[in-house]
């Protein structure tokens, strides 16, 4: 009598297109962040090609991240509803079409117009890259391609003043800034190319969007991040800090609104899992020490130490390499827990080294060059490599697929809230006091990010 055999179930062969897919995802997240910052060494350039007034020079990066943080939450809920991969197509094609015409623009309020776009388009895009990720990957592959998107975030953030002054300073084809610009086109193609690729992804119960909600998020985020950019925090007249308490108070309304409503912009789920609201505090902390150090940085280069705009740019290429170094290596050890920690230590190293530098070069001839930054930054750079990507591998790890959307915009949009802050913080401490004041309270704030990040 012959019998048959039985067989152990078979695991489900990996998503052979993963690898590819990733490439794109990971594109898109450093070409909408490479943005963000690019324009911060070009814009007196701009400003100088186009004219108008001066104070359209911090319109230029404003009238990106603004809409960017705004409209995060409400891009990753669309997500969920009309699917995940379909919005990001629909946002790289918008944003690179906004490229091309930031490139063409023929004056600075036709700019500004397409910055607004190109950060309403980036604001679809980042928050489906998490969702897109989960889809196609399992196991120890899901938290090193997790993992990924921490450095790439990071080196993203900081190669883009590099970017922005080399490009502007080679004038290529006599296209000076519109170089900045440019560049995002050849990136935006491949990226739409890979995109067939990606599998569709969308939450399991397709939700309702909580319009009330999200006029609420907008309304509120606009409102506290509008005064804090490009502002002296010693110098806000009375009606931003009008506006700054009616954003919080408007917030405060959205999070009532979310407990009460019976479809929520945020998933209500999100808060009951007890890492989550120290993620949140743990990136708005983090992201206003680093985006803040750089805004340091590239200022007293420019304005203390004489140096021009391609030498203040490519004094931050020892924290990108720094920063790819050890996310490399983190990676290949699985972004582990204890690699924060670690990560956050030698950040403040680098800012007590870099505050030493400072304290000994303040006051000094402003052509003096000060050579031992650099090793201080890229300490920096190697401890943001190792804390990123365990990071976003921990903060992204438990999430249900209902919960992905909303959590993507969540922790996009607080990473940007905390990137306006820490400018507005760090750079106004450095022009009322001095560099070596503004990395003490980087360092503080450092140490307050490590207390939150132990609660995850």
């Amino acid at each position: 009598m012959k019998t048959t055999p039985t067989h152990a179930p078979t695991t489900p062969a990996p998503y052979p297109w993963r690898r590819p897919a990733l490439a794109a995802l990971l594109l898109a997240e450093a070409m909408n962040l490479l943005d963000a910052t690019i324009v911060q060494v070009a814009a007196p350039a701009v400003h100088a090609g186009l004219g108008g007034s001066v104070s359209d020079v911090q319109w230029f990066s404003t009238a990106y991240t603004l809409p960017f943080a705004v409209l995060l939450i409400t891009g990753g809920r669309l997500g969920d509803i009309a699917g995940r991969r379909r919005l990001f197509v629909l946002g790289v094609t918008l944003f690179t079409a906004a490229s091309v015409a930031c490139a063409l623009a023929p004056t600075a309020g036709l700019l500004i117009a397409f910055r607004a776009v190109q950060g309403a388009a980036a604001a679809v895009i980042i928050p489906q890259t998490i969702g897109l990720i989960k889809v196609m990957f399992e196991g120890d592959e899901l938290s090193r391609a997790l993992g990924s998107i921490g450095p790439v975030m990071g080196l993203a953030a900081v190669c883009g003043p590099v970017l922005g002054g080399v490009l502007t300073h080679a004038d290529l084809f006599g296209s000076s800034w519109r170089a900045a610009f440019l560049v995002n086109v050849p990136v935006g193609l491949v990226v739409l190319a890979l995109s067939p690729k990606l599998l569709e992804n969308r939450a399991p119960h397709r939700p309702a969007l909580d319009w009330p909600g999200t006029a609420l998020a907008a309304t509120g985020t606009g409102l506290l991040v509008y005064p804090l950019i490009g502002t002296d925090l010693t110098e806000l007249p009375p009606r931003d800090w009008a506006a700054l308490a009616l954003g919080l108070l408007t917030l405060a309304a959205f999070a009532l609104h979310q407990r009460r409503t019976t479809a929520p912009l945020l998933e209500p789920s999100l808060f009951t899992h007890r890492g989550f609201p120290a993620a949140l505090a743990t990136s708005t902390t983090f992201f206003a020490v680093t985006n803040g150090l750089l805004t340091v940085v590239v200022l007293q280069l420019q304005l203390q130490a004489g140096q021009g705009v391609l030498a203040a740019g490519l004094s931050l290429t020892p924290w990108s390499i720094g920063l790819a170094v050890s996310s490399w290596l983190s990676g290949r050890r699985g972004a582990r827990r204890r690699m924060m920690p670690y990560g956050l230590a030698l950040v403040l190293m680098g800012l007590t080294a870099a505050a030493a530098v400072y304290t000994t070069t303040d006051g000094t001839a402003p052509t003096r060059y000060p050579w031992p930054l650099l090793p201080a930054l890229a300490l920096v750079g190697l401890g943001a490599g190792l804390f990123t990507p365990a990071f976003f591998t921990l903060a992204l790890r438990p999430l249900r697929p209902q919960e992905v959307g909303s959590a993507a915009g969540a922790l996009n949009a607080v990473q940007q809230l905390g990137a306006t802050l820490g400018v507005a913080v760090l750079g106004s401490t450095y022009l009322d006091g001095s560099a070596a004041a503004a990395c003490a309270v980087a360092a503080a704030l450092t140490a307050l990010c490590w207390a939150t990040s132990r609660r995850m």
